[in-house]
């Protein structure tokens, strides 16, 4: 089963944004949600292991969430494919 995760970051001057778009595209389903947040699927990994291999991308001074899904969600106006959405969180 794959667990959804939310990622939520703020790049540094120092950071890598195409390194880490590359990086969330890697996981099993992704979808931006809005300019610096991300939904992301794993089989496997942990917030924590998700987190350690995102944080490189972020620089010196960056900021990073990673927190897993719930049960319930809402949005409005999300980049993502609504359908990716409601079949994952």
């Amino acid at each position: 089963m794959v667990t959804v995760y939310i990622i939520i970051y703020d790049i540094s001057e120092d950071g890598n944004y195409n390194g880490l778009y590359e990086k969330l595209k890697t996981y099993n389903g992704w979808a931006k949600i809005s300019e610096s947040a991300w939904a992301v699927g794993s089989d496997s990994k942990k917030a924590v292991e998700i987190r350690d291999e995102l944080k490189k991308y972020i620089g010196s001074k960056g900021r990073l969430f990673v927190i897993k899904s719930g049960k319930e969600a809402a949005w409005s106006n999300v980049i993502g494919r609504n359908e990716w959405f409601k079949e994952n969180l």
